[in-house]
């Protein structure tokens, strides 16, 4: 079994600032073009990377790529290989790019990161500007890394993984073989070059760019914050108390996904993305004024609507991802707060992960009388911390969670209370969350 729930007996109840970045990046990148690293480099230097994004683009693998990179202090620019900044990504994710990729061919990367998702990598592929770049980046002895996808869809078909050893997600191996020595990594560093395997893998893969470009003190002083699981590919447990069953009206339960300025993005991004694998209905309203939401790490999100439309419908699930800056958006919002009162009030199921449970459900009074966890830090600001070392707490219709690292557990723990234990586990298999 790959993750079970543990029941436990039941308790009492492109603008001017961008181009001055990319001509830095240029100038910058240019004075030191001849120094080429063979090992990671010193954790002070700031680093430039590339993450090219594309419609169809695996929103997942870029979001946190992205993020995990950022939080290391890197200089990530997000660039679109469309006609336009914001791109449709995989699952009705709508991201907007920092910059066009024309805007970057000139530009010098230390490292640059391909996303996957289909038909995502096959965009990337066929950019030809984006291979001139890679390329180019490949014979200045610089590093290039993908995933899912992308290793043996865009990296092998312009011929950059000849003599490599690589992985990707294993519906590509086939293919891969023929470009590279094709192994089952769940990441594969090789010299320059860095393959990894899906949506599972994604924060894996992050942490070891981070060590690439930074080296492992750096990768460990990132990576902990994140709440990783500490074997990869394991099983995982869920502590569950007073279990009751989460029912739906309709064909496929509605599910409000709240984001604002603030919001972290791999947790939205993670329950979304999973949610929607799942095939429920999932509505992403942003509290603010606008549907585009800057997240904690600059990751700009599109959202499906405002909150003002979505709260005029009932919801068999509110799900709160977290981020401090959007968590205390998601308190101050009076029409927020008084949907999930409604929706503790008729026994409907609401969760919250990282920081919004401590700083929404608990100062609203939805956490009385329920076990919950949060994001280690914010758990002194809970009233019951007798569950809070849980990953993943389920306590009747509330469910909570504790970072980044647990939001694919937190997911999935959703879709098993939805869709049943066999759903759950086959969806984590096809991430490759866990081992087959």
């Amino acid at each position: 079994m790959a993750f079970t729930l543990r029941h436990v007996a039941t308790l009492s109840p492109v603008p001017s600032s961008l181009t001055s970045r990319l001509l830095r990046s240029v100038s910058t990148s240019r004075a030191t073009a001849g120094r080429h690293f063979s090992g990671p480099v010193m954790a002070s230097a700031s680093r430039k990377v590339l993450v090219p994004i594309a419609n169809g683009t695996e929103p997942l693998e870029a979001v946190i790529t992205i993020d995990v990179l950022r939080r290391a202090g890197a200089d990530v620019t997000v660039a679109s290989v469309e006609k336009q900044l914001r791109v449709d990504a995989c699952h009705g994710m709508k991201i907007v790019a920092d910059a066009l990729i024309s805007d970057c061919a000139d530009a010098v990367f230390d490292l640059i990161s391909l996303p996957g998702g289909m038909p995502g990598a096959a965009t990337l592929r066929d950019c030809k500007i984006l291979e001139t770049v890679v390329n180019k980046q490949a014979a200045d002895g610089r590093s290039y890394a993908a995933i899912c996808a992308s290793p043996a869809v865009a990296l092998g078909s312009w011929g950059l993984l000849k003599g490599k050893k690589a992985t990707c997600y294993p519906s590509f191996m086939g293919q891969l073989s023929s470009a590279a020595t094709a192994v089952e990594s769940r990441v594969q560093p090789d010299g320059k070059v860095v393959t990894s395997r899906g949506p599972g893998t994604a924060m894996e893969y992050s942490v070891a760019l981070v060590e690439h470009l930074y080296g492992k003190d750096k990768a460990n002083e990132v990576s902990g914050p994140l709440v990783m699981r500490p074997n990869h590919g394991d099983k995982y447990t869920v502590h569950e108390l007073n279990p009751v069953e989460w029912k739906f009206d309709d064909s496929c339960p509605k599910i409000l996904v709240p984001v604002a300025d603030g919001t972290e993005e791999m947790e939205a991004t993670i329950i979304i993305d999973v949610l929607r694998r799942a095939k429920a209905d999932v509505v992403v309203a942003s509290v603010g004024d606008k549907l585009e939401i800057v997240a904690s790490r600059r990751v700009k999100l599109v959202a499906d609507m405002l909150l003002e439309e979505a709260v005029k419908v009932s919801y068999d699930l509110i799900v709160l991802p977290g981020g401090v800056g959007g968590a205390q958006a998601f308190a101050k919002s009076e029409k927020l707060v008084n949907l999930l009162q409604k929706q503790k009030e008729a026994n409907r199921p609401y969760g919250a992960i990282c920081a919004s449970p401590a700083l929404v459900l608990e100062p609203h009074g939805l956490l009385k009388g329920k076990k919950a966890t949060a994001f280690p830090a914010m758990c002194d600001k809970l009233s019951d911390k007798s569950a809070v070392e849980n990953r993943v707490v389920i306590d009747g219709n509330l469910i909570t969670s504790r970072g980044p690292g647990t939001s694919m557990e937190f997911a999935l723990a959703i879709v098993e209370k939805l869709f049943g234990q066999n759903n759950a586990l086959e969806l984590a298999k096809m991430l490759l969350f866990v081992g087959p």
